[in-house]
């Protein structure tokens, strides 16, 4: 079967490295943290909570909710 042949039939065909983030696939989703600055934020400030802005501190707090390295 040639690679036309399987796209054609619904199948990816995988030529390149698979995203870790898009879910295995090799194509970028819209909503990947190479392609959408926003999610690359909120990734960031989950794996760096002081990588959080001012703003959204204050957003967190006026909310009632707390943000930063997980207590033990």
């Amino acid at each position: 079967m040639k690679n036309s042949d399987a796209t054609q039939a619904g199948s990816r065909v995988t030529s390149g490295p698979v995203c870790e983030h898009c879910q295995g696939t090799t194509e970028h989703e819209p909503w990947c943290i190479t392609r959408d600055p926003n999610v690359l934020y909120a990734y960031r400030i989950v794996a760096e909570p002081e990588m959080l802005t001012l703003e959204d501190t204050l957003i967190l707090h006026s909310l009632g909710a707390r943000w930063g390295a997980a207590h033990k």
